[in-house]
């Protein structure tokens, strides 16, 4: 097997604010796979809160290579992958990820099977996918709300976390009075004290606000748990749940958990996840990382584990080098089509297998 790379710009259609940063592009390293005249490919992006700059995953993905090189074909090392004997220790979740979707990729064009039949969907997984607003005016945020719903949105998701709580107040105000009978989720990433959140979630939960996701700095998941214990709507951990021992801690203590395969490792880490949660009343929510539909396709082969799903990274760029899984529509889906189920946009009008 041979594995190649590509680095591309992803920049988005307009800047994404939330409460620590303002992001306008990201860096994707594709991953590409070939064995026997077939491709399979994934994508890992860069990050700042995870300590991912392009260059780093550069490096990573040309040690991928090397390891990936030892192995017959892609079943093997997929199952190496699985099994913590393929990558080195340490290395990133990011990465990891990547390297599975495209060993997923490339099994499933061998075999002509479609990524979630390999992990036990027989119906070919369909979502309403939450569509972000960012931190932005009330009078910008409800006519995007408008749009959306117009669009065929259901779920919005907010982000919050404005130094003035009022502009925060005001901004969800204006979005559940442009789209009443949106689902409305919330996300401060992080940027409220506990006596925020406990003043603040009881005014958002008479908004109609569905859930909240990381009000409080991560860190302290005991505290998270705390406030999820008396919060008036269900408290979902995202940064304060990365790997599986994190899950294992807030099982049961909070509403839910965003699993992001960028931060847990790819499919089977989120369904281990998925699993270890099931009747614990801790419910599933999948999110993402803005990237192209290449790096958001793998998780929406599991969409139909989630309660909540919010994969809408790729609905933010000015261009999407990759299509398959819609969403303009709101809904986020799989096709039959074998592997992953997406093409380069330049080969939208046709399918190739050795794409």
């Amino acid at each position: 097997m041979k594995l190649t790379q590509h680095t591309v710009r992803l920049t988005l259609t307009e800047p994404l604010r939330i409460s620590r940063s303002t992001m306008t592009a990201r860096d994707a390293v594709r991953l590409t796979v070939e064995h026997d005249g077939l491709s399979g490919h994934g994508e890992a992006v860069t990050s700042v809160f995870y300590g991912l700059d392009t260059r780093t995953l550069q490096r990573l993905a040309a040690r991928t290579g090397e390891s990936l090189a030892r192995f017959a074909g892609p079943e093997t090392a997929l199952h190496a992958l699985r099994v913590g004997e393929l990558l080195p220790p340490g290395t990133p979740a990011a990465v990891t990820a990547a390297a599975e979707a495209a060993l997923l990729d490339l099994v499933g064009k061998r075999t002509a099977t479609a990524v979630h039949r390999f992990l036990g969907s027989t119906v070919a997984p369909r979502a309403a996918t939450a569509r972000t607003i960012s931190l932005t005016s009330p009078g910008r945020a409800a006519a995007q709300a408008r749009a959306l719903t117009d669009a065929g949105f259901s779920v919005i998701k907010i982000k919050a976390g404005d130094p003035d709580h009022e502009s925060d107040l005001d901004r969800v105000r204006a979005v559940r009075a442009a789209a009443p009978s949106a689902r409305l989720l919330l996300d401060p990433n992080g940027a409220w004290t506990v006596g925020q959140a406990r003043r603040l979630l009881p005014r958002f939960a008479d908004l109609g606000v569905e859930a909240v996701e990381q009000p409080v700095a991560p860190g302290d998941p005991e505290a998270l748990a705390r406030l999820a214990a008396r919060s008036p709507l269900p408290v979902v951990a995202d940064e304060d749940a990365v790997s599986y021992e994190d899950a294992r801690r807030l099982a049961g203590r909070v509403h839910g958990i965003n699993v992001k395969l960028a931060k847990c490792g790819g499919v089977h880490a989120a369904l281990r996840i998925a699993a270890l949660i099931e009747g614990s009343g801790t419910d599933l929510m999948l999110g993402c990382l803005t990237a192209s539909t290449l790096g958001i396709a793998p998780a929406v082969h599991i969409a139909d584990r989630a309660r909540w799903t919010d994969l809408d990274g790729h609905l933010l760029l000015a261009h999407d080098p990759w299509t398959g899984i819609g969403g303009d529509d709101g809904f986020v889906h799989v096709t039959g089509h074998p592997g992953l189920g997406v093409r380069p946009r330049a080969e939208a009008g046709s399918w190739s297998e050795a794409s």
